[in-house]
Parts: C-alpha cells; sequence; structure tokens
C-alpha cells in the first residue's frame, strides 16, 4: 500500500501523470511519465508501543504505574505543552504538572549553546566549534557542564544538540548550531553530548529529525498574492536518508536520548511531525526509540494525523489536540492505546534520568534566581572555567601560517583593525543576537542568532586579551575598529584584522564572503607585511580574495568560541596552547564549487506553492562531492596546521578472527539505536605517529575508508592527541560492521558487501599518507 495523499494529489494538481512506486513497499522513488520523482512517503501505522527494552525496563514499569491513575483529561493535558506565559517560568515550553500525583511538570528550554535568557549561566562554544575541536573528551565534559546548568536552572529538557541541519547547504542559517557535515564526525560528538548531559540528569532532545537543511521557506507562508505556500519538502530516497542523514541520529539514540524533535519542513511532501514512515517506520520501529517525539515550536499542522503518525508531545499547543485530541479519543480516531503510549513515553523519561530527584522545581532558575541559590550556581560557573577556555581554544583552526608569523613573540608594536575585535556596547543576561540584517560592521560573536544563541555573563573580547597580553609584553598596541581603510603605523610588526560571517535562524545566509571585509584586509595587508586575520564565522567562509596576497602570512577560522573568545584566541596567538582545531566542512576556492548546494531550493514553476527540494546529489557531500567532481579544495575537510609536525608510520590492519562478516547482521536483536550488532567490532586499524616539531602538539589522526560501491572515501576514525616534542604514540581505530555497511533499500537492511576495502590515515582527507586494504 502507498501513500496518495496528500503527495499524491499535489502532483496531480502539478499535472504530473503517476504510476505505482517501483522498488517495493519501502521504496521512495515513484516513475512518472518522463522521469523519476523523489519525495512520496509511504504510510507506516499504527505508531508503535515502547516496550521498555534494555535499560529503559524499570523506568516503563513505573511509566506505566503512573499512567494507569490519569483521567483521560489528564492525559491530554500533558500531551499539549505550554508556553511560558502560561506556566509563568521564563522556560521555552513546558509540560504541565499532575499535583494531585505529585508530579512537578517538566520545563524544556533553549539551548545547546547554553541555558538561553537566564542569569548565571555560561555562554559556551558553538555546536561548530565543538564540531572543530574533533576532540571527543572535551565535547563530553562540556555537555557535563552544560547539563549541569540547566540542571540547577530548573530545566529537565536542553533543546539539544543539534545534528540536523546537517549542513547540505553551504550557505544554511543554522550550520553553526551542529557538529559538522560528515555524519561519522557529527555522530560521534552528539553521542558524547547526549551521555554527558544527560549523565547529570538533563534530557536531551536531538534535532531536528529530519531534513531540515535549509531556512528557506522552512515554514508555511503566504507569498506576495497572499496565496498559501506551503513549507519546502526536502525529498530524500530512502539510502540517503540511512546513509548519511539518519546516521548521527542512530549515534544519539545508541547513547540514551530522551527526546527527539521533529523539524519544520516537510519530508518527502509529508509535514515531519505527521509523517508516519518516518516517525512510526524508522525512529521508533526500526530504531526502537523508547523516548517521545517532540514537535519543534509550531511544526504540528494537524491534530488526529500527528497523532496517528507518532507525534507525542506538541510544542505548544495551538488548539489541534486538548479538547480536541479528547474528542478523537472518545469518537476512535485516535486509539487509547495511542494516547497512553504518549504519556509513557512522557513519564519514562522522566524516571529514567531520575528527575523527581535531580529536577525537583522546573524553571525555578529562568529566567532569574532566586537569590538563596546564585550562591550555587556561581560555584558551578567557577568550576567550569577551565573546560569553557579549554573548549573555546581547541575550535581554532589555523590553516595558514607562513614565515612562522605565528606563534607572536613580545611583539614590540601590534596593530589591531576590524569590527570582529571588539564587545557589543551593551550587555545584560537576557541579551542575545537576533538581527534580520547580514550586517558586516557588527561585533565579535561569540555564537550567532536565534533560539540556539547563548548568554554569556560576561564577553572576553580579542581586543581586550591583546591588551592584557600588550602589559604583560610591554607592546604598544595601536587599533582602529570602524576604517575599512585604516592608517597603519610602520613599526607595526604584526597587524591583526578581525572579521566575521554571521548566520541566523530563519534565515539562510545570502553569501559565503563580503567584499567588505575582504577590502578591509587587502588594505591593511598592502600596507603591512605581517598581516594575520582572524575569521569568526558562523560556517564556510571563503577567502580566497586575500588568501594568496603575499602580506597575509596567517588566517585563522576562529568560529564561535563563546564567552572566553579573546582569552582562547591570545593563548593561541602567542604559543601558550597548541591544541587547535580541524576543519569540520570544505572550504572550496569559490562559490560555485558547491554547485546546486550553494543557495537553498526557492519555490519555482509548477512547483511554486508546494517548494520541492530534490536530495539528487545523495551522499556525495562535501568532500565526498569534491572528491567525486575531482574538485581541488582550498582547504579540505579536516585540514588544520599546529606549530609543530608530525610523521604516520606503522599502518597495521587486523579483523578480528572470531567476527561474523555475513552480508547482513546475524540476528536483528533491536534497541534504542538499532540492530545492535551494528556496533559490533569487525575490524582494528592502528598507526604510529611521531612529533617531529620542536614543541608538544595536538595531532588529530583520521582514518577513511573506501568502501564498494559508495564515496571513494568516508571518515570511519578519529583521535584526538597530545604528544610531546620528539615523542611517538600509538593510535588504534576500532571499525564496526556499521561503518562498513551501505543501506540495502531491498532488503531494508545494513549491507556488509564483499569486497575490497580500502584504508586510508592521514591528516586530513586529502593528505593520507598511509594506505592499505583489507578484504572480506
Amino acid at each position: 500500500m502507498w501513500d496518495k495523499s496528500p503527495a499524491f494529489a499535489l502532483l496531480q494538481l502539478a499535472g504530473v501523470a503517476l504510476s505505482a512506486p517501483s522498488g517495493g513497499a519501502n521504496s521512495t522513488s515513484y516513475i512518472t511519465s518522463d522521469t523519476v520523482f523523489y519525495g512520496l512517503s509511504p504510510p507506516v501505522y499504527p505508531s508503535p508501543d515502547a516496550n521498555g527494552t534494555g535499560d529503559w525496563a524499570a523506568s516503563y514499569a513505573k511509566a506505566r504505574a503512573f499512567g494507569a491513575q490519569l483521567s483521560l483529561e489528564e492525559k491530554v493535558n500533558m500531551t499539549s505543552g505550554a508556553s511560558s506565559t502560561l506556566v509563568n517560568n521564563g522556560c521555552s515550553g513546558n509540560i504541565q504538572p499532575i499535583e494531585r500525583l505529585g508530579f512537578p511538570g517538566m520545563c524544556v528550554t533553549d539551548a545547546g549553546q547554553g541555558v538561553r535568557n537566564a542569569d548565571f549561566v555560561n555562554g559556551w562554544s558553538t555546536g561548530l566549534h565543538a564540531g572543530a575541536s574533533w576532540n571527543k573528551e572535551l565535547v563530553r565534559e562540556r555537555a557535563i557542564h552544560l547539563g549541569t546548568e540547566f540542571r540547577v536552572k530548573g530545566a529537565n529538557m536542553m533543546l539539544g544538540p543539534v545534528v540536523g541541519p546537517m549542513g547540505r547547504i553551504a550557505t544554511g542559517g543554522r550550520v553553526w548550531e551542529t557538529f559538522s557535515v560528515d555524519p561519522y564526525l557529527a555522530g560521534k560528538l552528539v553521542y558524547s553530548t547526549v551521555v554527558g548531559v544527560q549523565s547529570v540528569g538533563v534530557a536531551t532532545s536531538t534535532k531536528h529529525f529530519i531534513g531540515n537543511e535549509q531556512e528557506t521557506n522552512r515554514m508555511p507562508s503566504t507569498d506576495d498574492n497572499g496565496l498559501y505556500v506551503q513549507a519546502v519538502s526536502s525529498n530524500i530516497d530512502d539510502k540517503t536518508l540511512h546513509d548519511y542523514y539518519l546516521w548521527p541520529f542512530m549515534d544519539a539514540l545508541v547513547a540514551g536520548t530522551a527526546s527527539v524533535m521533529c523539524s519544520y519542513q516537510r519530508l518527502n511532501n509529508s509535514y515531519s511531525c505527521q509523517n508516519s514512515k518516518l516517525i512510526n517506520g524508522i525512529l521508533k520501529t526500526e530504531l526502537g526509540f523508547q523516548g517521545y517525539v517532540i514537535s519543534d515550536w509550531t511544526a504540528q499542522h494537524a491534530g488526529v494525523a500527528s497523532a496517528n503518525a507518532g507525534l507525542d508531545l506538541a510544542m505548544p499547543d495551538e488548539g489541534f489536540w486538548m479538547a480536541n485530541l479528547t474528542q478523537a479519543v472518545n469518537n476512535g480516531s485516535v486509539a487509547v492505546s495511542r494516547l497512553d503510549d504518549m504519556v509513557t513515553r512522557l513519564m519514562a523519561t522522566w524516571y529514567y534520568l531520575d528527575q523527581n530527584s535531580t529536577v525537583p522545581s522546573p524553571g525555578i532558575g529562568i529566567p532569574t534566581n532566586l537569590q538563596s541559590e546564585h550562591a550555587v550556581v556561581n560555584a558551578l560557573t567557577l568550576k567550569s572555567k577551565d573546560t569553557l577556555l579549554k573548549s573555546a581554544i581547541e575550535g581554532h583552526v589555523l590553516v595558514k601560517n607562513e614565515n612562522n608569523a605565528l606563534p607572536l613573540k613580545k611583539p614590540q608594536m601590534i596593530s589591531v583593525f576590524g569590527y570582529d575585535a571588539v564587545a557589543p556596547t551593551s550587555l545584560d543576561f537576557s541579551s542575545t543576537i537576533y538581527t534580520t540584517t547580514p550586517s558586516y560592521v557588527n561585533y565579535t560573536l561569540w555564537c550567532a542568532g536565534g533560539s540556539g544563541a547563548s548568554n554569556p555573563p560576561y564577553i572576553d573580547a580579542p581586543i581586550d586579551a591583546l591588551k592584557r597580553q600588550a602589559r604583560e609584553d610591554s607592546t604598544q598596541v595601536a587599533w582602529d575598529f570602524e576604517s575599512q581603510d585604516p592608517t597603519v603605523d610602520t613599526s607595526s610588526e604584526a597587524c591583526l584584522v578581525f572579521l566575521n560571517a554571521y548566520a541566523i535562524e530563519g534565515a539562510d545566509r545570502v553569501n559565503l564572503r563580503d567584499s567588505y571585509s575582504d577590502t578591509l584586509v587587502t588594505n591593511v595587508a598592502s600596507k603591512c607585511n605581517n598581516t594575520i586575520v582572524v575569521i569568526h564565522n558562523s560556517g564556510i567562509r571563503l577567502v580566497d580574495t586575500f588568501i594568496e596576497h603575499p602580506n597575509v602570512t596567517a588566517v585563522i577560522f576562529a568560529h564561535m568560541p563563546g564567552q572566553d573568545t579573546g582569552g582562547a584566541l591570545a593563548d593561541l596567538l602567542y604559543g601558550r596552547s597548541n591544541a587547535f582545531g580541524r576543519l569540520p566542512y570544505t572550504v572550496a576556492k569559490d562559490e560555485s564549487d558547491y554547485g546546486a548546494l550553494l543557495f537553498p531550493a526557492e519555490p519555482a514553476g509548477i512547483y511554486k506553492m508546494f517548494p520541492q527540494s530534490n536530495y539528487k546529489e545523495g551522499s556525495y557531500l562535501d568532500y565526498r562531492a569534491f572528491d567525486q567532481k575531482n574538485i581541488t579544495p582550498r582547504y579540505e575537510f579536516g585540514f588544520g596546521l599546529t606549530y609543530t609536525t608530525f610523521e604516520y608510520s606503522g599502518l597495521k590492519i587486523e579483523l578480528k578472527k572470531k567476527a561474523s562478516f555475513a552480508a547482513y547482521p546475524p540476528t536483528k536483536v533491536i534497541r534504542q539505536g538499532g540492530n545492535v550488532n551494528l556496533w559490533t567490532e569487525l575490524v582494528t586499524i592502528s598507526v604510529t605517529l611521531e612529533n617531529t616539531g620542536p614543541v608538544a602538539g595536538d595531532e588529530v589522526p583520521q582514518l577513511y575508508l573506501g568502501i564498494p560501491n559508495a564515496p571513494a572515501r568516508q571518515l570511519r576514525g578519529f583521535e584526538k592527541v597530545t604528544i610531546e616534542a620528539g615523542k611517538k604514540t600509538r593510535v588504534e581505530f576500532s571499525v564496526t560492521r556499521r561503518d562498513m555497511s551501505v543501506w540495502d533499500v531491498v532488503h531494508q537492511e545494513w549491507h556488509l558487501q564483499s569486497g575490497e576495502y580500502r584504508v586510508y590515515v592521514g591528516r586530513s582527507s586529502r593528505d593520507l599518507p598511509l594506505t592499505g586494504s583489507f578484504s572480506v
């Protein structure tokens, strides 16, 4: 049975002749008279009841016992989220209490960079900055501190982390919230984040599920003629969905994420929060999800349809549920068992994280704490200082360092230019970066704009840190933050130019570079033979306008480090730290290198009222696409420099002797995250690293596999290691069945193909000095 509504009707209205789907019952490719259309979802009903598998069993027993005591109206009330105004707190949303049973309700609030709109909390590095660190343990530590702040402020759930968008669109407006365009890197870091946050009793809501890759037309709108335009449809075929976009969500599920947030846009022409194939079929059945599905704010577009498709919590209630859901249950449109499952899933997460003791007063500290609790919160933020600084440091990526321009060595005079060097002119605990204009003359960016923005207690701007250093070194500092063509003192031993690339939720970026900032750099470089450029970027930022200028000696992609942006940068500029990161995306030489994925899809032609975005590139995104098309990037995925050098040797490949290399997993035991056999280790690969340079430094050895019938190279392992000068270390990578498999749309299973698997280990996706292979 295949779904002929609404997608079928949509295409018929457009004058397209359709026949039945090809490729089996689970296919999302439909044959038309002249082409293959992607974007029709088969229905999957009923929504499966969660069964409390694995370590969820005890929580489910308690949740079912709790639910058995509720009236129909109380159950319905729990599934319809309440706004902060209704509950009278500053949380982004609330699950309402059942006071007669001692349930205090739950506070769910933004975001992945820190508790939003609250006092006495930190402004942490962004997701992309964490991704650039390539440091799994540091990301876990960051998450523990983040979660602790959420817990003390009375938040039951952090609305994050983000692994959707993945960065498909180069100019995407929310790429800065996610970890990487690569699903493996994003998956490892979302795993660390979920484990860290939930270890302190705060739930995570991994988002946005799935295909939320552009801000343009992410929601329904009205055009200039007053006609209703549907949200864009992300049309993703089954194989691409699994091989790429679903990958990091699987890691979050294995880590135990308590919630998944469905996204705004349509997936295969069905709104994501009422797409039964996506929620019932993939998330809750194939991946065995035990937690609850929450809508993004106002992303619910139907009542009965969303309930039966697997949505568990509508946030906030806009009238689709409440009395209407009660009526739907009474008339049989929604089964009582479906409502019971919604409540059970909600309460199971509360018991699973022991929130009856860890978060006894939901929302108590948002926006402001009780005076008596300030000391507690301050003590926690003080304990976070080392991790705050370290996480700020390690997301900086050094991409150019000619003539050993860095580190600086007590220069007698430096000059500082550019709008990004200074802090905003005002700041309080409710401050956030909210502007819809792509203003290039702003101030230093600790994060970008929208619901993910953080509220730091202070901003340590670059100029502040440079002045502190100047005092220590007896260095003179000259500066001009306003002129595009500043005067440069000829005594300056180094000229630092600060610029940024801003982004915001709700709008995609207008370009990948701006002429104002590029002209500023070239103007300074024309007068200073040691020009160092620092870019606080919300995503990909092109540099070819100035990168080959002979006087531009060093360039750092500083990303968005959080409140300690200045201190972190100073530690790197002056060599107190050598913990540079690596690029979590590819930087092209020209916008055209990103092809059709430079800008988001817009409404056009016969689909003007039903915007379509066809993911026909499949898994060939970022470095995979550059490899496929033989395009030379400016800086490839995984690239980054340090102040030392490393040599690679001793590649060793070992197949596990007792492991099964059968084409499909030997048994099908489903736990949260999918078939447990997918995580069985099949191969270990190890290499020796030697620091051959003058100082200690961090290296990130990266393992890429060439899998049969797949992109030429895919990241399948990485570690960040610190090695003293002249020392060696051995690094081992564990390769699982999933790492070697591709999605089989016919068998609806992960397929481990027979054949040769190529092995590449090195410094980046294109600097791979060690190669080998094995066959299965």
